[in-house]
């Protein structure tokens, strides 16, 4: 580690912005995976439910501007850039934007709190690729840790949370669920990492802060194939579950995603909704942490901790902080391949 760092890249999955893009994203997602045809043109009717426009990268647009204001307000004063793993503004392109701008060393945010392989190895090898791609001069890229633990995406979830709940009433709150969710993984994949229980340790922290003793973890937005165990309970099976518990008031908390993207809006808020709603069951979505202030502070303290070089790694509950250089056997890459969208 070096406290030469001379930038901050936001690196996420990216998502198409028209009707247009949905195939050519698609492919660029699914490429060297083993998922049928049909099931990729099923999921582009997902995104040709909201004309096409995925909401992550209007997303990281919101959140890169809030951070650059963090930064200018109270340091370190580093430029931020953006790419993406799978669409515009592609890392490659941004990787030689900054070599072209004179960057030599940048810390790099990936916008995935947990750790496993899509969401913090696969986003190394990214890195990896894109450089030697480019070759001579290009910058070298260092990983943000894993941030599960860190109290600003902890106390902004505990936020969002908190006025998720008061939209029930006291009857209400006597019968009332946590429902956490994640995006599914093939059960290969989180075998090999600590996804579960990272997963686990932050919504047990979350429930506690908000005095509910009823909640439990389901996952979401299974893609392979039937033969293949992914992480279960789905969000829809839980609920029919649910509703023959004869539960009435569930708080849904996306603890997965950093932001509204296209599995909330669509898996959430169209598929659960409606089920819910069909089930008779009050469901409610809590926020995800977006451009809570407290996250955007805790980004920053992120940062701030490798450039400083500063060696207490700040974090809330029971588990460690996450090293910030992966060990070499850390959360690999699933035997048999598999789409995250």
């Amino acid at each position: 580690m070096s406290s030469a760092y001379d930038a901050v890249l936001v690196l996420s999955f990216g998502g198409p912005e028209k009707r247009e893009d949905v195939i050519p994203f698609l492919e660029n997602v699914l490429r060297g995976k083993h998922v049928p045809r049909e099931r990729m043109l099923e999921v582009a009717e997902h995104y040709n439910h909201f004309d096409g426009r995925s909401p992550i990268n209007d997303q990281n647009r919101a959140l890169i501007d809030a951070l650059r204001l963090e930064l200018a307000a109270h340091g370190p004063g580093l430029p931020v850039y953006w790419g993406n793993r799978n669409w515009h503004p592609l890392l490659t392109d941004t990787l030689r934007e900054m070599q072209t701008d004179g960057v030599t060393r940048a810390l790099a945010f990936v916008t995935s709190a947990f750790g496993s392989y899509s969401g913090c190895r696969q986003y190394l090898e990214d890195i990896e690729r894109a450089r030697a791609e480019i070759g001579d001069g290009v910058p070298a890229v260092d990983k943000i840790r894993v941030f599960f633990n860190h109290p600003g995406f902890i106390n902004a979830m505990i936020s969002r949370v908190g006025d998720a709940l008061r939209e029930f009433s006291g009857d209400d709150r006597s019968d009332l669920k946590l429902i956490y969710t994640a995006h599914s993984v093939p059960t290969a994949m989180a075998a090999g990492s600590d996804y579960v229980s990272q997963l686990n340790e932050a919504a047990r922290l979350i429930s506690e802060s908000v005095d509910v003793n009823e909640w439990e973890l389901v996952y979401q937005s299974r893609s392979g194939p039937p033969t293949q165990p992914w992480l279960e309970p789905d969000i829809c099976d839980r609920l029919r579950d649910l509703h023959s518990d004869k539960c009435r008031n569930i708080c849904v908390v996306p603890l997965g995603f950093i932001s509204d993207h296209m599995e909330v809006l669509f898996d959430l808020d169209t598929e659960a909704a409606a089920l819910a709603t069909e089930l008779g069951i009050k469901m409610v979505r809590a926020g995800t942490a977006g451009t809570h202030p407290a996250f955007i502070t805790g980004i920053r303290d992120l940062i701030d901790e490798r450039v400083s070089e500063n060696s207490d790694r700040t974090v809330v509950g029971r588990l460690l902080a996450c090293p910030d250089i992966c060990a070499i056997d850390c959360c690999p890459a699933p035997s048999r391949p598999s789409a995250r969208k």
